[in-house]
C-alpha cells in the first residue's frame, strides 16, 4: 500500500510541475510614473501635415510604412529585413534557444532504447563445474529509464531554458527593430551628405567666380592681390570640402550596403529629399509604464530574470534526494538460435534513490550562485527600463526644440546671404573691402551646413523616438503583431513557431 501511494504522490507532483523556484515577483519601476513635463517637453510638434498624423496611435501599433512616407527608405528596410547578416543571426540564435529547450524539457519524460548484445567469457576450468570454459550470453530487449521530478528539479531546468527562449525571441525582435531605425538613420546620413554637396558647390560656383572677377581686376592694375588671395583661400578651401564630402558620400553609401545585406538594387523607387520626408512627428509618447510591453530589451531582461529564478529552484532541489527508475526487459540465450525460444525471457527492475551527504560545499556554492545571479538579472531588468526611459525621455527633449532650432537657422541663412549679396555689391562700387564680402561668404557656408546638419538631426530624432516607443516590429497600422520568434514574412525561411515553446510545458 505505501509503495502505491508513493508512486501516487510522485505522479502528481510530476503531473503539476511542482518546483522549489521563489514566487517571481515583478521588481517595481525605477523610474517616476511619467516623462518630464515643462520647458522643452511642453513644445511637442504636431502632425506633419494634414494628412501624416500618429491619429493617437502608439508607436507600436504604427506601421514602419506609416510612419516612413519615402518609397525609396520602405524598399531599403524591405530588403535590410530579408538580408541583414546580424537579423539572420539573430533568428538562427532563436532556433539554438529552442533546440536547447527541447533538449532539457526531454528529461522530464522516460527513455526508451532497443539493445541487443554478446559476452563472450572465458573460466578457469577448476572453477567452473559444467567443465565448459568458454561462455557466451546473447542478449536483445529494451532498456528504460526515468528520473521522477519529485522536488522539481527538471522542472525548472526547463522552466529556465523556456525563459531563455523567449529572452532570445525578444533579442530578435529588438535586433529587427533596430535594423529599421539604423536603416532610416543611415538613409537620413546620404541624404544629408548630398545637400552639403550641393551646399559646397554652390559656394564653389560662387567663389569662382568672385576669384575670376578679383584676378581680372588684379591683371589690369585695378585689383589688389590681397583681394587675389583672399578669393582664392575660398576657393581653395571649397574644393577641399568637395573632396571631403565626396567621400563621406562613399563611406555612406557603404554603411547603407552594409545594413541592407547586398548591393543597392538599380530598380530602387525615386527618393524623397531631405526636407521633404515628412515623418509623423505627433507620435504620443505615453507613459514609462508603457514600454514594459512596448520595448522587446526589456521583456528580454524580464526573461532573463525568470530564467534566473527558475535555476534558484533546480539548485534547491539539488539538496533533495534523486529518486530514479531502470528497468529491461527481452530475452537471453547461450547461443543465437534460442533469443527467442519459450523460457529465455529476461527482466530486471532497479529503483534507486540517491541523497547528497557531502558534496563539499558545492549545492549550497550553487544556491549562492543562483541567488546573485538572479540579483543580477533584477539589476539588469531594472538598469533596461531606466536606459528606455532616459532615451524616450532624450528623444521628447530633442523633439520640442529641433523645430524652433531649424526656424532660427533659417532665418539666420536668410540673413547671412542678404549681408552677402549687400557686401558684394559695395565691394564691387568700391565702398567695402574685399574682407567683408569673405567673411560673409564664409558665414553664410557655414550658416548653410548647420541647416542642413540640424533637419538631418530632426529626422533622425523621430526615427531614433519611434525605436525607443517600441515602433518599427509590424509592417502596416492595424496588421496582428507577429510573435517575437516568427519569422519575417517576406518570403524569407521559415523559423520557428512561437506557439511551438510556449505550449510546449
Amino acid at each position: 500500500m505505501q509503495k502505491h501511494s508513493l508512486i501516487a504522490v510522485a505522479v502528481a507532483l510530476f503531473a503539476a510541475g511542482c518546483t522549489m523556484a521563489p514566487k517571481y515577483h515583478r521588481p517595481d519601476e525605477p523610474v517616476t510614473a511619467t516623462f518630464p513635463t515643462g520647458g522643452v517637453y511642453d513644445t511637442q510638434p504636431g502632425a506633419a501635415s494634414a494628412s501624416r498624423t500618429a491619429n493617437g496611435q502608439a508607436a507600436a501599433d504604427i506601421g514602419w510604412r506609416d510612419f516612413f512616407a519615402d518609397a525609396r527608405l520602405q524598399r531599403l528596410i524591405e530588403i535590410a529585413l530579408k538580408n541583414n547578416r546580424d537579423l539572420r543571426v539573430s533568428v538562427l540564435n532563436i532556433q539554438a534557444s529552442q533546440a536547447q529547450y527541447q533538449i532539457t524539457r526531454a528529461a522530464l519524460f522516460p527513455t526508451l532504447n532497443a539493445a541487443a548484445s554478446q559476452s563472450k567469457q572465458r573460466t578457469p576450468k577448476d572453477l567452473t563445474s559444467t567443465g565448459l570454459t568458454i561462455s557466451n550470453t546473447y542478449s536483445v530487449g529494451l532498456n528504460a529509464s526515468w528520473e521522477i521530478d519529485f522536488f522539481g528539479r527538471i522542472q525548472s531546468l526547463k522552466d529556465q531554458a523556456l525563459a531563455q527562449y523567449l529572452a532570445t525571441a525578444q533579442a530578435r525582435k529588438a535586433a529587427e527593430i533596430a535594423l529599421v531605425s539604423q536603416v532610416a538613420n543611415q538613409y537620413m546620413t546620404v541624404l544629408e551628405v548630398d545637400d552639403l554637396l550641393k551646399v559646397t558647390q554652390n559656394t564653389l560656383k560662387t567663389a569662382q567666380e568672385s576669384y575670376r572677377i578679383a584676378k581680372l581686376q588684379f591683371d589690369n592694375g585695378t585689383g589688389s592681390e590681397l583681394d587675389l588671395r583672399q578669393s582664392e583661400t575660398v576657393v581653395d578651401q571649397a574644393q577641399a570640402n568637395l573632396q571631403s564630402q565626396a567621400r563621406l558620400r562613399a563611406q555612406a553609401d557603404n554603411a547603407l550596403v552594409l545594413l541592407v545585406g547586398e548591393p543597392l538594387p538599380d530598380d530602387l523607387p525615386p527618393g524623397m529629399t531631405l526636407d521633404n520626408q515628412n515623418l509623423l512627428t505627433d507620435v504620443p509618447a505615453g507613459l514609462p509604464s508603457d514600454l514594459l510591453t512596448r520595448r522587446p530589451d526589456i521583456m528580454e531582461a524580464e526573461e532573463n530574470l525568470l530564467a534566473a529564478n527558475a535555476n534558484i529552484g533546480a539548485a534547491r532541489a539539488a539538496f533533495f534526494p534523486k529518486v530514479s527508475l531502470t528497468g529491461s526487459f527481452g530475452t537471453l540465450s547461450p547461443t543465437l538460435g534460442g533469443l527467442f525460444k519459450p523460457g529465455s525471457a529476461a527482466w530486471s527492475f532497479a529503483p534507486s534513490i540517491t541523497l547528497p551527504i557531502f558534496e563539499g560545499g558545492a549545492n549550497k556554492a550553487n544556491l549562492d550562485l543562483a541567488t546573485v545571479q538572479k540579483n543580477i538579472q533584477i539589476a539588469t531588468y531594472e538598469k533596461a527600463i531606466q536606459t528606455a526611459f532616459r532615451e524616450v525621455a532624450d528623444g521628447l527633449a530633442a523633439r520640442g526644440t529641433y523645430d524652433q532650432q531649424i526656424q532660427a537657422l533659417e532665418r539666420n541663412t536668410f540673413a547671412e546671404q542678404r549681408r552677402l549679396d549687400l557686401s558684394d555689391l559695395r565691394y564691387r562700387n568700391g565702398v567695402d573691402s574685399y574682407l567683408s564680402v569673405l567673411t560673409a561668404q564664409n558665414d553664410l557656408y557655414i550658416s548653410q551646413q548647420l541647416l542642413v546638419t540640424a533637419r538631418m538631426q530632426r529626422l533622425q530624432n523621430l526615427v531614433t523616438l519611434y525605436q525607443a516607443l517600441g515602433g518599427g516590429w509590424i509592417e502596416r497600422a492595424g496588421e496582428q503583431p507577429r510573435p517575437a520568434d516568427a519569422p519575417v514574412d517576406y518570403g524569407a525561411a521559415s523559423a520557428p513557431v512561437a506557439a511551438s515553446a510556449a505550449t510546449a510545458g
